[in-house]
């Protein structure tokens, strides 16, 4: 079924206001559009082109001359400048002014906090998961040295300098401040259960190997200010007025044009999205 709804797209002859679109361009811009199937691969290609073709023909009915632009060593092709032209002369979008950025933070105070960050310590028994017997040696060193330093606590850090094979062993195991996601999840699984100053009770096993952890330090995450985030704020809020904005003027171009062989209905242009 769906190479059948494939075949009957690829043989629709799409044209805007008489131009026609060819297949083998559709092919050419399939590469570009990530799908969960060739249909839709093909649909999105498609639309990118006939939204590109609205608004050329409406740059070339303005007479609007561009010059391309160089960015990070990338040049616009003459028809992107032309369209790029264009939108900066049609599409008007509004600053955000700091009421706005106000409400938009006073809504969303969970996106501006900053993360918890730990502090912990780790001796290192360095071993593959693949290797068996090498592992089993790394898990029987680690609960020695864990019994060893429940029993004499301040022997961690003279024993993380002449045990671990971590590079943090030359500070005594420290791995200075990481937040969620810096480590792998077993040993942030460890951290999270761990209040600070306290031993994990149990080794902790990861694809480097086993540990033994300490927690020193948690610092509590906080809300930013306003001030530091207000910048931000302004951008993402004028990003998304601009893509609307282009959205509704391409679907006013997509109203008054004669489309044939693809259903721009609800559509919205790649190009400014």
């Amino acid at each position: 079924m769906r190479t059948n709804t494939l075949r009957n797209s690829t043989s629709q002859v799409i044209a805007v206001n008489g131009a026609v679109i060819a297949s083998a361009d559709i092919a050419r811009e399939v590469q570009n559009h990530e799908g969960v199937s060739p249909v839709v691969a093909w649909e999105a290609a498609t639309r990118a082109l006939v939204v590109r073709e609205l608004l050329s023909q409406r740059a070339r009915e303005l007479g609007l001359v561009a010059e391309p632009r160089s960015e990070n060593g990338l040049r616009e092709t003459e028809e992107e400048a032309m369209i790029r032209t264009l939108l900066e002369a049609e599409v008007t979008t509004p600053t955000a002014d700091e009421a706005a950025c106000r409400r938009y933070y006073q809504s969303n105070l969970v996106r501006f906090h900053s993360p918890d960050l730990y502090e912990p310590l780790h001796i290192l028994f360095k071993a593959a998961q693949s290797d068996p017997v090498a592992y089993a040696q790394a898990v029987a060193q680690a609960e020695i040295v864990l019994a060893e330093i429940q029993s004499v606590p301040e022997r961690f850090d003279s024993i993380a300098r002449a045990l671990s094979a971590c590079p943090s062993a030359t500070d005594g195991g420290r791995l200075g401040q990481v937040a969620r996601g810096d480590t792998t999840p077993e040993f942030e699984a460890a951290l999270l259960r761990l209040e600070p100053g306290q031993l994990c009770p149990d080794i902790v096993r990861t694809r480097y190997g086993v540990h033994v952890v300490r927690l020193d330090r948690k610092v509590e995450g906080a809300v930013l200010p306003f001030e530091q985030v207000q910048e931000r704020i302004a951008s993402y809020l004028e990003a998304s007025a601009s893509r609307r904005a282009a959205a509704q003027y391409v679907a006013l171009l997509a109203g008054q044009a004669r489309i044939s062989g693809f259903d721009m209905a609800g559509a919205s242009s790649p190009l400014v999205q």
